[in-house]
């Protein structure tokens, strides 16, 4: 048995063990801030990273689009590569956001050259000095008295015309694009509005703020204190530094909002108080895609007498709105349940219904697999606007007395992508 001069002989050797690797670490700390002073974060990125210029049109990017609308190489005839340079991730990033904005324009050109689409300047009242929005009318948008189209897309980089950016440069123009489902519309006899939600913002860069001038006292500072601001500008170099690793924005910017057109939400209210509750259509089709299904509730929420008197049907894919979140009356849920449809991304067939969220519109399976093989969940919104023009034809034909249904289910073969689409109408 140890005595106890023993005992506590061991017990300060074990104390002292201790406080060995605490010591250690302190010391690499130290040694570390050291280092990351004698850094000169601006030369290393200057020798790490390339200029963060690129080109501005598809030409100058060596890219175009071939007879199938597919982005490829000039050259080469490869897909688009995101990884042009190994490791720097931030270029990679901001070379495909720069190619995203050409392929943007190029968008535009092709909804008014190919589609003979128009655009409008928002608000229709805007001045010389103020940022602006618009969105894209067919010739007959305002003035076809039968049936008119609108579609509003999701949120994110995605403007008027488009479905998915990644999709227009990693797959092709149809997939991406809005223009196949205006180019049926439009042979269907629907005038067409092209909404551009994300459109909210003009982004102007911030004035520099100016450098504050040394304290004269600096010197004369408590070691402790100099200690703690060493900290705070080691801290500072080291989010730099994050900040040049990772993907973001390197300048600071300010947003100046567009009036009354600020927010998704704002535009599709705009576009419904200035345009669609002004046109001559009879009746009004809306396709929705994801944040855009969410602002349509939004839009309900605001105006549920004028939304139930004029719109006929309501295609959604991928929708993500809540009526519960959104505050949405039992009356627009019960609406929403007769009249809408939301197509999901699903490993289910096409067309199976998926059992629902919220009692509100019916959901189906937008399906995983067409001729070509699989499709991943963003490509099966391809597949769900082929099947929103069959629904919003019929749901047309329902409301003139076209067709005399005998069945409560109908069966359509949809040519373009080889699948059947079976649509449950309701009230039959």
């Amino acid at each position: 048995m140890l005595t106890r001069p023993c005992t506590f002989i061991l017990f300060i050797l074990w104390i002292t063990m201790a406080q060995i690797p605490g010591q250690e670490d302190k010391e690499k700390t130290t040694a570390l801030k050291d280092l990351l002073s004698r850094i000169d974060l601006d030369e290393l990125m200057k020798k790490d990273e390339p200029p963060l210029t690129f080109p501005k049109t598809l030409e100058e990017f060596e890219y175009t689009f071939n007879e199938q609308g597919q982005l490829r190489h000039t050259t080469t005839g490869e897909a688009f590569v995101f990884n042009a340079r190994e490791d720097l991730h931030r270029w990679n990033q901001k070379r495909y956001e720069a190619l995203g904005e050409i392929v943007t324009q190029y968008v535009y050109e092709l909804l008014e050259k190919k589609c003979n689409m128009t655009k409008v300047i928002l608000p229709v009242d805007v001045t010389e000095e103020e940022p602006r929005s618009f969105i894209y009318l067919s010739a007959d948008a305002m003035s076809n008295p039968a049936k008119l189209l609108v579609l509003i897309q999701g949120d994110g980089v995605v403007r008027a015309g488009q479905w998915a950016r990644r999709l227009i440069i990693n797959q092709d123009l149809d997939s991406g694009t809005q223009i196949p489902f205006i180019t049926r519309a439009k042979e269907e006899g629907y005038g067409v509005m092209v909404l551009n939600p994300n459109e909210n913002h003009l982004e102007v860069e911030r004035p520099a703020k100016p450098t504050p001038l040394p304290s004269p006292e600096a010197s004369d500072e408590p070691a402790e204190k100099r200690e703690r601001k060493d900290d705070r500008e080691s801290k500072k170099k080291r989010d730099f530094y994050e900040k040049y690793r990772n993907p973001q924005k390197e300048r600071e910017t300010e947003q100046i909002p567009i009036r009354e057109n600020g927010s998704p939400e704002e535009h599709l209210l705009y576009v419904w108080d200035h345009f669609v509750s002004n046109a001559a259509a009879r009746n009004v089709f809306i396709v929705a895609h994801s944040y855009g299904g969410l602002s349509l509730v939004e839009l309900m929420c605001q105006r549920e007498a004028q939304v139930k008197d004029r719109v006929c049907a309501v295609a959604m894919t991928d929708s993500v709105h809540n009526i519960w979140h959104q505050d949405a009356s039992k009356s627009i849920q019960e609406w929403l349940q007769q009249h809408c449809r939301n197509w999901v991304s699903s490993p289910e067939p096409l067309d199976t219904p998926v059992e629902p969220m919220l009692p509100d519109c019916p959901r189906l399976s937008a399906g995983s697999v067409c001729d070509s093989g699989f499709i991943s969940p963003s490509l099966s919104i391809f597949v769900c606007i082929s099947l929103c023009i069959c629904f919003l034809y019929l749901s047309l034909c329902l409301s003139l007395s076209l067709y005399k249904l005998l069945k409560s289910e109908i069966y359509i073969h949809l040519s373009q992508i080889h699948l059947n689409s079976v649509f449950t109408i309701p009230g039959i």
